[in-house]
């Protein structure tokens, strides 16, 4: 007899016969709830890369890829080499200078996962398809396979997925654990198998660690269903202990002993990073955020949330989800309180309802009730006086996130009862199946429509809104894209406060700062540069003011900056004077002292030299000092200012702005190219006044170098 390879006709027999029991175990409904995964994967990567290629308005996304880049580094924390300069948005300081992140590593692991291919965004794809599938699973466990398909469909239609599938945050990643426990648990339920009790706990323990409060309210009523599986009344246990049913009661255990050690690990998460197990690193960032009434605190924002405050943010935050962001809008949530009422119909009406239906509706109460207790659905909302503010309008109800699935779920019963209904009165009174059919497609073609059109109409604003809000960003990181960097280093501005990756979340460090650019804050400069001596230096600038979800754009300006020492620095200043022109006059100033000018006339340009040398700055050029004669003392480590106020026609009057980063040193001086701003508007001086050329009107323009002079100066970097 011949020799036959090993994995020869006889594996190609095994895996046909797997391939064959696979199809004789898929239903139609089950086929299409995998196109539904697929799709849902395809949306994810269309959303991610489309709408969101700049990150979305939460800028928690960047601290979940700024996360995910440790992790794949090996790294808990970062050591910055100046942590004042390079701290990211959420990240908490530890005493010994370490700067971790607020949130669990769970998300950013599996973002990692995208990354470590290639490409995060290709994480989200997987999890989109996790939670379409998951949805079937779970649905069909507790209904059918058909209401399960349903379900999944309308959850791919909610706008509420659409637009979550293709942003880095946790709360899809969090459904899909969530999902595959509850998928899970109801398996195991129906056949007794420890297998899938032991799964069902490990995906909620992952689900707690990445977020414990909503895997709690998520688990909740499983729990309870559980509690009464196992000590239900029966006929045939005439004890107490016989009561029991001692097989639920072990797979229970199951569930709860690996369930449990998710917990383990992320109180020992805590403990590693924070110092102690019970708390959590966003409560070491705030100690007042999180769930609770009274006092509630996060940074600069703080309110007193109360019961009558809770129940009203949770009111129009549900009264939004209901409206614009499930599959429908209106008419989806219609169906659903159908779907709710036939089954608390049948209830009333005697008939048996299944416990695991119960458990889906539980979870809508169970998560409806527990956002209550959340202070952040407050905050979702923005201003609650004005209609679309918040991150609300952009990227909907996130923190109820879970209520998809029980909606989709009692919508979809609703909608596979009318469709049998539909069936049923359609072939009585037709003669033919063919008359039958078309009839009935017809009848889902009008069905589909009236569910289509209020949800196309829904997803069409926050996509616009999304939209403006990324053609914004795209406007602003033009200098940076376009610039081909090999180690640079670039400073950035903080619209927000003293932090990377807020706002500019596209612009994040390697965990290590070896990357071909780094980023940094306007913080410490000087300590910056020496940490980075061979780097060419930049600062990112910009005209106008930052507010890209209110459809605002900014003219940016990335400008290569010198950085000089020596005994005397000086920086030349040429600055446009209007033909309008009335006056010019100058002040000088320092922390330690200041000083004003007046010109003679109005020159059609006014050029100055701002000389430091030792611990004295003074003026030289076409002007007069006013005042006392005495020079202005400079500190060791100051931002020497020129203002140079140009009063035109009538009250009119605009004024430049020379901030010039200047340290002082045994060897002598140190200083940076000035940062250079036109102040139209006063408020805007400061950060949003940025001179851009070509941006102001005619006779505006500025002009400005640095340079040591003595012969020895050094010039340091490359900038």
């Amino acid at each position: 007899m011949a020799d036959r390879p090993a994995d020869g006709p006889g594996v190609t027999a095994r895996v046909r016969a797997a391939t064959a029991g696979l199809r004789a175990r898929l239903t139609r409904a089950d086929a299409a709830a995998v196109l539904l995964a697929v799709g849902g994967g395809l949306l994810a990567a269309g959303v991610a890369t489309q709408l969101f290629p700049y990150r979305s308005p939460n800028h928690d996304e960047a601290v979940y890829l700024q996360q995910a880049a440790m992790l794949l580094d090996g790294q808990l924390v970062v050591r910055p080499p100046v942590p004042e300069s390079f701290r990211p948005w959420f990240f908490v300081r530890a005493p010994d200078g370490a700067l971790y992140p607020k949130y669990a590593p769970v998300p950013a692991a599996v973002f990692a996962a995208g990354a470590a291919l290639g490409a995060p965004w290709l994480s989200l794809v997987v999890v989109a398809a996790a939670v379409v599938g998951l949805t079937h699973l779970t649905v069909r466990e507790a209904f059918d396979a058909r209401v399960g398909a349903v379900a999944a469909a309308l959850v791919l239609a909610s706008p509420l997925f659409v637009v979550q599938s293709g942003v880095f945050l946790p709360y899809a990643v969090t459904a899909a654990f969530e999902l595959l426990f509850a998928a899970a648990y109801l398996r195991g339920d129906r056949t007794g198998s420890r297998r899938w009790a032991a799964l069902s706990g490990a995906a909620i323990g992952v689900a707690w660690f990445a977020r414990p409060y909503t895997a709690t309210l998520f688990a909740a009523p499983f729990v309870l269903q559980a509690a009464w599986r196992i000590g239900r009344p029966r006929e045939d246990r005439p004890t107490v202990a016989g009561r029991l049913d001692r097989p639920a009661l072990a797979r229970s255990l199951v569930t709860a002993a690996v369930g449990l050690a998710g917990v383990a690990v992320a109180l020992g998460y805590n403990a590693a990073l924070t110092g102690d197990p019970l708390t959590f690193p966003y409560q070491a960032f705030a100690p007042r955020d999180g769930i609770g009434f009274g006092r509630r605190a996060l940074l600069g924002h703080a309110v007193e949330y109360t019961p009558s405050v809770a129940v009203a943010a949770n009111a129009r935050v549900l009264s939004a989800f209901f409206t614009d962001w499930v599959a429908g809008g209106l008419v989806g949530s219609l169906l659903a309180a159908v779907g709710l009422g036939a089954l608390g119909r049948r209830a009333l009406t005697g008939g048996r309802v299944d416990s695991r239906r119960i458990v889906l509706v539980g979870l809508g109460a169970s998560v409806t009730l527990g956002n209550v207790y959340f202070w952040g659905n407050l905050n979702v909302l923005g201003d609650p006086t004005a209609p679309g503010d918040g991150l609300l309008a952009a990227l909907g109800p996130y923190y109820h996130y879970d209520l998809l699935v029980p909606t989709a779920a009692l919508a979809a019963y609703a909608v596979v009862l009318a469709g049998d209904l539909a069936t049923a009165v359609v072939r009585g009174r037709t003669s033919t199946d063919r008359q039958a059919a078309a009839v009935l497609a017809a009848i889902a073609v009008a069905g589909t429509a009236v569910v289509a059109v209020p949800a196309t109409a829904a997803l069409a604003e926050p996509l616009q809104r999304n939209a403006e809000t990324t053609a914004a960003y795209e406007q602003a990181y033009e200098p940076v894209e376009k610039r081909s960097f090999d180690d640079a280093l670039v400073f950035l501005p903080t619209p927000y406060g003293p932090w990377l990756n807020h706002p500019f979340q596209a612009l994040r460090n390697d965990p290590d700062y070896a990357g071909e650019v780094v980023y940094a804050l306007r913080e410490n400069q000087f300590a910056v540069v020496d940490a980075f001596p061979d780097r060419t230096l930049y600062r990112y600038a910009y005209r106008g003011a930052w507010a890209p979800t209110a459809g605002e754009t900014v003219e940016p300006r990335l400008r290569r900056i010198r950085h000089v020492s020596g005994d005397r620095v000086t920086v030349e200043t040429t600055l446009g004077v209007p033909a309008e022109a009335r006056s010019v006059s100058v002040r000088l100033s320092t922390d330690e002292g200041s000083a004003l000018y007046a010109a003679a006339g109005t020159p059609d340009t006014v050029d100055l030299s701002l000389v430091v040398e030792g611990d004295r700055v003074g003026l030289r050029g076409p002007v007069d000092r006013v005042g006392d004669a005495a020079p202005v003392p400079v500190g060791e480590r100051e931002t020497v200012r020129l203002v140079v106020y140009v009063s035109t026609t009538g009250t009119d009057a605009f004024s430049y702005r020379v901030d010039v980063p200047v340290r002082r040193e045994a060897g002598g001086v140190r200083a940076l190219t000035p940062y250079t701003e036109v102040c139209m508007v006063p408020a805007r001086c400061g950060g949003e006044a940025a001179y851009v050329p070509g941006t102001t009107d005619d006779g505006v323009s500025v002009d400005v170098s640095v340079r040591a002079s003595n012969g020895t100066a050094t010039r340091r970097g490359r900038g």
